[in-house]
Protein backbone atom coordinates (compact mmCIF):
# COMPACT_ATOMS: atom_id res chain seq x y z
CA UNK A 1 0.00 0.00 0.00
CA UNK A 2 1.48 3.86 -0.90
CA UNK A 3 2.34 6.07 2.02
CA UNK A 4 -0.35 8.50 2.79
CA UNK A 5 1.33 11.81 1.47
CA UNK A 6 1.57 14.00 4.27
CA UNK A 7 5.44 14.08 3.72
CA UNK A 8 6.57 15.29 0.56
CA UNK A 9 7.30 12.35 -1.86
CA UNK A 10 11.39 12.56 -2.06
CA UNK A 11 12.78 13.30 -5.54
CA UNK A 12 16.42 12.33 -6.17
CA UNK A 13 17.96 14.05 -9.11
CA UNK A 14 20.37 13.31 -11.67
CA UNK A 15 21.98 15.97 -13.99
CA UNK A 16 24.36 16.03 -16.14
CA UNK A 17 24.41 15.51 -20.33
CA UNK A 18 24.44 13.17 -22.32
CA UNK A 19 26.56 9.79 -22.20
CA UNK A 20 27.99 11.53 -18.84
CA UNK A 21 27.61 8.34 -16.33
CA UNK A 22 24.01 9.45 -15.06
CA UNK A 23 22.47 5.84 -15.99
CA UNK A 24 25.27 3.40 -14.68
CA UNK A 25 25.10 5.76 -11.74
CA UNK A 26 21.22 4.92 -11.20
CA UNK A 27 21.68 1.06 -11.90
CA UNK A 28 24.19 1.09 -8.74
CA UNK A 29 22.31 3.35 -6.58
CA UNK A 30 19.33 1.13 -7.38
CA UNK A 31 21.04 -1.99 -6.37
CA UNK A 32 21.84 -1.04 -2.82
CA UNK A 33 19.19 -1.75 -0.58
CA UNK A 34 19.68 0.54 1.62
CA UNK A 35 18.38 3.09 -0.95
CA UNK A 36 16.08 0.29 -2.98
CA UNK A 37 13.85 -0.95 0.18
CA UNK A 38 11.05 -2.29 -1.76
CA UNK A 39 9.02 1.36 -2.09
CA UNK A 40 7.33 2.13 -5.43
CA UNK A 41 9.33 4.02 -7.13
CA UNK A 42 9.34 6.21 -10.25
CA UNK A 43 12.19 7.35 -12.68
CA UNK A 44 11.25 9.73 -14.92
CA UNK A 45 13.49 9.64 -18.08
CA UNK A 46 14.48 13.38 -20.03
CA UNK A 47 16.66 11.71 -22.13
CA UNK A 48 17.42 8.70 -24.02
CA UNK A 49 21.18 7.84 -23.85
CA UNK A 50 22.65 4.41 -25.13
CA UNK A 51 22.77 2.65 -21.78
CA UNK A 52 19.17 1.77 -20.21
CA UNK A 53 18.93 0.52 -16.87
CA UNK A 54 18.28 -3.44 -16.17
CA UNK A 55 15.58 -3.46 -13.73
CA UNK A 56 15.64 -7.64 -13.44
CA UNK A 57 19.25 -6.92 -11.87
CA UNK A 58 18.01 -5.07 -9.20
CA UNK A 59 16.11 -6.35 -5.87
CA UNK A 60 12.51 -7.28 -5.81
CA UNK A 61 13.26 -7.56 -9.73
CA UNK A 62 12.94 -4.09 -10.20
CA UNK A 63 9.08 -4.82 -10.06
CA UNK A 64 8.32 -2.09 -7.37
CA UNK A 65 10.10 0.49 -10.29
CA UNK A 66 8.00 2.24 -12.87
CA UNK A 67 10.17 3.76 -15.64
CA UNK A 68 8.13 6.71 -17.71
CA UNK A 69 10.05 8.62 -20.53
CA UNK A 70 9.14 12.69 -20.85
CA UNK A 71 11.23 13.29 -23.18
CA UNK A 72 9.10 16.53 -24.53
CA UNK A 73 9.29 19.55 -22.30
CA UNK A 74 6.09 20.60 -22.85
CA UNK A 75 5.49 17.16 -20.19
CA UNK A 76 7.04 18.73 -17.63
CA UNK A 77 3.61 20.37 -16.18
CA UNK A 78 1.95 19.98 -12.78
CA UNK A 79 -0.80 17.98 -14.14
CA UNK A 80 1.14 15.12 -16.30
CA UNK A 81 3.81 15.07 -13.33
CA UNK A 82 1.14 14.48 -10.44
CA UNK A 83 -0.96 12.21 -12.38
CA UNK A 84 1.97 10.09 -13.39
CA UNK A 85 3.49 9.50 -9.77
CA UNK A 86 -0.43 8.95 -8.87
CA UNK A 87 -0.50 6.49 -11.37
CA UNK A 88 2.30 4.73 -10.03
CA UNK A 89 1.73 4.99 -6.31
CA UNK A 90 5.03 6.86 -6.37
CA UNK A 91 7.08 6.77 -2.90
CA UNK A 92 10.21 8.02 -4.17
CA UNK A 93 10.74 9.46 -7.22
CA UNK A 94 14.34 9.37 -9.35
CA UNK A 95 14.65 12.25 -12.08
CA UNK A 96 17.64 11.47 -15.17
CA UNK A 97 17.11 15.43 -16.09
CA UNK A 98 18.20 16.08 -19.89
CA UNK A 99 21.30 18.05 -19.54
CA UNK A 100 20.17 20.59 -22.15
CA UNK A 101 17.21 21.73 -20.24
CA UNK A 102 17.11 24.59 -17.73
CA UNK A 103 16.54 23.28 -13.77
CA UNK A 104 13.52 25.63 -13.43
CA UNK A 105 11.93 24.56 -16.14
CA UNK A 106 11.42 21.29 -13.71
CA UNK A 107 11.48 23.25 -10.58
CA UNK A 108 8.82 25.70 -11.67
CA UNK A 109 6.37 22.35 -12.51
CA UNK A 110 7.05 20.00 -9.85
CA UNK A 111 3.52 19.03 -8.13
CA UNK A 112 3.83 20.47 -4.42
CA UNK A 113 3.77 16.96 -2.49
CA UNK A 114 7.38 16.66 -4.80
CA UNK A 115 10.39 17.38 -2.59
CA UNK A 116 14.33 17.30 -3.78
CA UNK A 117 16.06 15.55 -1.33
CA UNK A 118 19.27 15.00 -3.16
CA UNK A 119 21.15 16.63 -6.67
CA UNK A 120 23.86 15.21 -7.97
CA UNK A 121 25.81 15.84 -11.28
CA UNK A 122 27.51 13.85 -13.65
CA UNK A 123 29.80 14.86 -16.55
CA UNK A 124 32.46 13.01 -18.59
CA UNK A 125 35.75 14.27 -17.85
CA UNK A 126 36.82 13.70 -21.42
CA UNK A 127 34.31 16.19 -22.76
CA UNK A 128 33.60 18.48 -19.67
CA UNK A 129 35.40 21.40 -20.19
CA UNK A 130 34.02 21.66 -24.12
CA UNK A 131 30.80 21.93 -22.52
CA UNK A 132 32.00 24.39 -19.87
CA UNK A 133 33.60 26.70 -22.93
CA UNK A 134 30.78 26.16 -25.60
CA UNK A 135 27.17 25.90 -23.40
CA UNK A 136 28.49 27.80 -20.18
CA UNK A 137 25.19 28.49 -18.87
CA UNK A 138 24.18 25.15 -19.19
CA UNK A 139 26.86 24.10 -16.54
CA UNK A 140 26.33 26.83 -14.48
CA UNK A 141 22.96 25.77 -14.38
CA UNK A 142 23.91 22.64 -13.31
CA UNK A 143 26.41 23.16 -10.59
CA UNK A 144 24.60 25.80 -9.25
CA UNK A 145 21.84 23.28 -7.96
CA UNK A 146 24.31 20.52 -7.57
CA UNK A 147 25.17 18.65 -4.30
CA UNK A 148 27.75 15.77 -5.56
CA UNK A 149 29.82 16.61 -8.73
CA UNK A 150 31.23 12.73 -10.42
CA UNK A 151 33.80 13.49 -12.89
CA UNK A 152 33.57 9.83 -14.65
CA UNK A 153 36.09 8.47 -17.17
CA UNK A 154 38.90 10.75 -15.08
CA UNK A 155 42.23 10.26 -16.80
CA UNK A 156 45.99 9.85 -14.41
CA UNK A 157 47.22 13.13 -16.73
CA UNK A 158 44.14 15.47 -15.95
CA UNK A 159 44.55 17.97 -13.45
CA UNK A 160 42.05 18.04 -10.91
CA UNK A 161 42.59 21.33 -10.07
CA UNK A 162 41.33 22.39 -13.28
CA UNK A 163 38.01 20.79 -12.54
CA UNK A 164 38.19 21.92 -9.26
CA UNK A 165 38.32 25.85 -10.61
CA UNK A 166 35.43 25.41 -12.81
CA UNK A 167 33.24 23.90 -10.07
CA UNK A 168 34.24 26.18 -7.17
CA UNK A 169 34.00 29.06 -9.73
CA UNK A 170 29.69 28.17 -9.69
CA UNK A 171 29.26 26.56 -5.92
CA UNK A 172 31.31 26.12 -3.19
CA UNK A 173 29.16 23.61 -1.44
CA UNK A 174 29.31 20.94 -3.76
CA UNK A 175 31.31 18.06 -3.02
CA UNK A 176 33.62 16.69 -5.90
CA UNK A 177 34.37 12.96 -6.98
CA UNK A 178 36.63 11.94 -9.34
CA UNK A 179 36.49 8.40 -10.61
CA UNK A 180 39.45 7.25 -12.70
CA UNK A 181 39.24 5.00 -15.63
CA UNK A 182 40.92 2.36 -13.89
CA UNK A 183 38.28 2.37 -11.44
CA UNK A 184 39.59 4.55 -8.48
CA UNK A 185 37.62 6.74 -6.61
CA UNK A 186 38.88 9.86 -5.41
CA UNK A 187 37.75 13.12 -3.06
CA UNK A 188 38.32 16.33 -3.90
CA UNK A 189 40.17 17.53 -0.88
CA UNK A 190 41.65 21.16 -2.79
CA UNK A 191 41.24 23.59 0.29
CA UNK A 192 39.91 27.03 -0.95
CA UNK A 193 41.44 29.68 0.54
CA UNK A 194 39.18 32.57 2.38
CA UNK A 195 38.66 35.12 -0.07
CA UNK A 196 39.48 37.65 2.91
CA UNK A 197 41.96 37.82 5.78
CA UNK A 198 40.73 35.60 8.76
CA UNK A 199 43.97 36.36 10.76
CA UNK A 200 43.55 40.32 10.76
CA UNK A 201 42.10 41.87 13.99
CA UNK A 202 39.90 44.04 11.62
CA UNK A 203 37.89 42.12 8.78
CA UNK A 204 36.22 43.87 5.98
CA UNK A 205 34.01 42.11 3.67
CA UNK A 206 34.00 42.90 0.04
CA UNK A 207 30.46 43.03 -1.32
CA UNK A 208 30.33 39.91 -3.23
CA UNK A 209 31.97 37.79 -0.71
CA UNK A 210 29.15 37.91 2.06
CA UNK A 211 27.56 35.11 1.44
CA UNK A 212 31.18 33.21 1.68
CA UNK A 213 31.39 34.93 4.99
CA UNK A 214 28.47 34.44 6.61
CA UNK A 215 28.22 30.49 5.92
CA UNK A 216 32.01 30.67 7.42
CA UNK A 217 30.90 32.45 10.55
CA UNK A 218 28.38 30.34 11.17
CA UNK A 219 29.94 27.04 10.68
CA UNK A 220 33.22 28.51 12.69
CA UNK A 221 31.90 30.89 14.77
CA UNK A 222 34.40 30.59 17.36
CA UNK A 223 37.49 31.34 15.06
CA UNK A 224 35.58 35.45 14.73
CA UNK A 225 35.01 36.25 18.66
CA UNK A 226 36.58 39.67 19.13
CA UNK A 227 37.58 40.33 15.82
CA UNK A 228 36.49 43.73 14.42
CA UNK A 229 34.31 42.95 11.15
CA UNK A 230 33.39 45.46 8.16
CA UNK A 231 30.67 45.05 5.88
CA UNK A 232 27.99 46.15 4.03
CA UNK A 233 24.32 45.27 4.76
CA UNK A 234 20.37 45.96 5.37
CA UNK A 235 19.00 46.67 8.89
CA UNK A 236 15.82 44.85 9.84
CA UNK A 237 13.53 44.48 13.31
CA UNK A 238 10.78 42.68 14.32
CA UNK A 239 8.83 42.71 17.72
CA UNK A 240 10.98 39.77 19.12
CA UNK A 241 13.98 41.91 19.22
CA UNK A 242 14.37 43.67 22.69
CA UNK A 243 15.83 47.40 22.61
CA UNK A 244 19.23 47.99 21.59
CA UNK A 245 18.86 44.69 19.14
CA UNK A 246 18.60 44.63 15.31
CA UNK A 247 19.53 42.34 12.61
CA UNK A 248 21.55 43.41 9.86
CA UNK A 249 22.58 40.86 6.85
CA UNK A 250 22.09 40.62 3.08
CA UNK A 251 20.10 38.54 0.95
CA UNK A 252 21.72 35.55 -0.71
CA UNK A 253 20.51 32.91 -2.97
CA UNK A 254 22.31 29.70 -2.39
CA UNK A 255 20.62 27.88 -5.22
CA UNK A 256 18.45 29.58 -7.09
CA UNK A 257 15.55 32.83 -6.65
CA UNK A 258 13.04 30.15 -5.14
CA UNK A 259 15.14 30.30 -2.10
CA UNK A 260 16.70 33.77 -1.85
CA UNK A 261 16.57 34.48 2.18
CA UNK A 262 17.59 37.42 4.58
CA UNK A 263 20.52 36.23 6.40
CA UNK A 264 21.70 38.43 9.63
CA UNK A 265 23.33 38.57 12.34
CA UNK A 266 22.33 40.10 15.82
CA UNK A 267 23.29 44.01 16.27
CA UNK A 268 23.90 45.49 19.27
CA UNK A 269 23.82 49.61 19.68
CA UNK A 270 22.16 51.83 21.87
CA UNK A 271 21.16 54.27 18.99
CA UNK A 272 18.16 54.27 17.14
CA UNK A 273 18.41 52.89 13.43
CA UNK A 274 15.66 53.08 10.48
CA UNK A 275 14.67 49.78 10.03
CA UNK A 276 11.02 49.97 7.86
CA UNK A 277 12.83 51.04 4.34
CA UNK A 278 15.02 49.11 2.22
CA UNK A 279 18.66 51.45 3.35
CA UNK A 280 21.87 50.39 2.96
CA UNK A 281 24.78 50.73 5.52
CA UNK A 282 28.46 50.06 5.90
CA UNK A 283 29.01 48.46 9.81
CA UNK A 284 31.72 48.40 11.67
CA UNK A 285 31.37 45.95 15.17
CA UNK A 286 33.17 43.96 17.30
CA UNK A 287 32.20 40.29 17.10
CA UNK A 288 31.27 38.17 20.35
CA UNK A 289 30.27 34.96 20.47
CA UNK A 290 27.45 34.54 23.14
CA UNK A 291 24.20 33.00 23.75
CA UNK A 292 21.47 35.63 22.54
CA UNK A 293 17.23 34.85 23.17
CA UNK A 294 17.48 35.75 19.13
CA UNK A 295 19.19 32.57 18.84
CA UNK A 296 18.51 28.89 19.67
CA UNK A 297 22.34 28.70 21.33
CA UNK A 298 25.41 31.23 20.50
CA UNK A 299 26.17 33.11 17.95
CA UNK A 300 27.30 36.33 16.59
CA UNK A 301 26.59 39.50 18.09
CA UNK A 302 27.46 42.63 16.34
CA UNK A 303 28.52 45.21 18.68
CA UNK A 304 28.60 48.10 16.47
CA UNK A 305 31.03 50.88 16.43
CA UNK A 306 29.83 52.77 13.57
CA UNK A 307 27.22 52.87 10.90
CA UNK A 308 27.05 54.52 8.18
CA UNK A 309 24.46 55.22 4.91
CA UNK A 310 26.11 53.74 2.34
CA UNK A 311 24.97 52.83 -1.53
CA UNK A 312 23.87 49.72 -2.39
CA UNK A 313 26.09 47.16 -4.14
CA UNK A 314 26.36 46.13 -7.28
CA UNK A 315 24.29 42.51 -6.87
CA UNK A 316 22.24 43.13 -4.27
CA UNK A 317 21.33 39.33 -3.66
CA UNK A 318 24.65 37.56 -2.26
CA UNK A 319 25.68 34.59 -3.96
CA UNK A 320 28.61 31.99 -3.32
CA UNK A 321 29.94 32.54 -6.53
Amino acid sequence: MAKMNQEPIPVFLFLGFLESGKTKFMQETLTDKRFNDGENTLILICEEGIEELELSKLPYKGKNITVRNVGNKEELNVPNLARIAYECRAEKIIIEYNGMWQISDLFSNMPDNWGVYQVMFFADAGTFMNYNANMRSLVVDKLNMCELCVFNRFEKSMDPNEFHKVVRGVSRRAEICYEYTDGQVAYDDIEDPLPFDIEADSIVIDDRDYAIWYRDIMDEPEKYDGKTITFKGLPAKNKKFPDGCFAFGRHIMTCCVDDIQYCWAVAEWDKPVETDKRAWYNITAKISIQRHKLYKGAGPVLRVISLEPAEAPAQEVATFY
